[in-house]
């Protein structure tokens, strides 16, 4: 079992004896440097301190997930209470944002949850439930922007003789190779990022991740889950994986001493399939494969012994793709507006810059939006 928010043992983030406990592996390390006594995720700065995403570049993003909690509302046939769940919400500015830029009457319905290790910062709207893990029960939209990619994560490198083999870091960021890789993380790897037999090829390995998500998943009684990160799938992984660091927001080597961020993009493909549904390719996780964990909470927490939920396919698409599905398209205002209202044209104006910013390729338009709806229809597949 696992934490839900940081994929760490609950109660004890990465694992970690008190002090400095030597070279080990990544998860670990990460674990213990985000989310323990004193850890990044617990200083009073919060996220935006150190990295912008999309809920800090513009307001407009914030407007677009109301949009689709709007659509989640109409298929799930406007419950009396609507839940939104602002997974890592950081302080919480995605769902302050989303219920201002609800309309009054799905306002009036909405239960709004965020899931954050930190504490409750000070002044946050009222309405918003502060919560440290998922609700039992969702019914609605359970958001996750930029969470997996913090849910921590081991790091194999290929040595001499051609063997993936557990990277141990200490608490400096220095490295050295420990075991071969074995059991349900080989096979992770074999399935999801096959390793050439070239010394220094990396790989993530995404297996608690892929247990967060499915998790997550269980939770949704009726209505949508999104993942959005940056995203990588399994024709397109990095030689040399992802891990990285940012401090003060700026890009570093990442170091699990609590002073920066520690991420590594996500295996968004993996995730698709972890909750026992079919690949978004149709490949699905082989018999005794790592999906079987995630696949026994699906079925605690929704269906009879020993029979998987059935949901969905679940569909992968870039953030251009689902914003300009929501209306957002970063297309200027036409210059006959600056003539007639010149301030109106101006606010337009400054809004398809932001539209833009969120859309763009080779930035925050290029990040994978994972969708897996359970009981609906995918609310954006006429669309996208």
């Amino acid at each position: 079992m696992t934490d839900e928010t940081t994929g760490a043992p609950p109660g004890d983030p990465g694992g970690a004896p008190p002090g400095d406990p030597g070279p080990r592996g990544w998860r670990a390390a990460a674990g213990a440097a985000l989310y323990g006594p004193g850890g990044f995720y617990r200083r009073p700065e919060g996220p935006a301190g150190h990295f912008r995403t999309s809920v800090h570049a513009s307001p407009l993003f914030a407007r677009a997930v109301a949009r689709l909690l709007c659509r989640v509302d109409a298929a799930l046939g406007q419950p009396a209470v609507l839940d939104f769940v602002d997974m890592a919400a950081g302080r919480g500015e995605l769902a302050r944002g989303v219920l201002a830029a609800l309309p009054a009457e799905v306002a009036a319905r909405t239960r709004a949850y965020a899931v954050e290790i930190a504490g409750r910062p000070a002044g946050l709207d009222e309405r918003i439930l502060w919560r440290d893990e998922i609700p039992e029960e969702v019914t609605g939209l359970l958001f996750a922007n930029e969470w997996l990619d913090n849910v921590p994560v081991d790091v194999v490198e290929v040595d001499a003789a051609g063997v993936p083999r557990l990277v141990l870091v200490a608490r400096d960021g220095s490295e050295r190779l420990g075991e071969p890789v074995t059991g349900a993380a080989a096979d992770w790897l074999a399935r999801w990022w096959p390793l050439p037999a070239e010394e220094g090829l990396r790989a993530e390995i995404g297996l608690p991740r892929d247990e967060a998500w499915a998790s997550a998943v269980a939770r949704l009684a009726r209505g949508l889950a999104v993942a959005v990160d940056y995203a990588h799938t399994v024709d397109t992984r990095p030689p040399f994986g992802t891990l990285t660091g940012f401090r003060e927001g700026r890009e570093t080597a990442p170091v699990p001493d609590g002073s920066c961020d520690i991420t590594a993009h996500v295996a968004l493909d993996a995730c698709a399939a972890a909750p026992g549904t079919p690949h978004p390719a149709g490949r699905p996780y082989p018999p005794h494969s790592p999906s079987a964990p995630a696949q026994a909470s699906s079925e605690a927490a929704h269906g009879t012994p020993g029979t998987a939920r059935e949901l969905p396919r679940p569909r992968l698409l870039t953030q251009r793709a689902a914003l300009r599905a929501l209306d957002i398209t970063g297309a200027r205002p036409p210059l006959t507006l600056a003539s007639t209202d010149p301030a109106g044209y101006v606010r337009a104006l400054a809004s398809a810059g932001e539209a833009a910013e969120l859309t763009a390729a080779g930035g925050l338009g290029d990040f994978g939006w994972l969708l897996q709806p359970a009981g609906i229809p995918d609310p954006l597949e006429a669309d996208a």
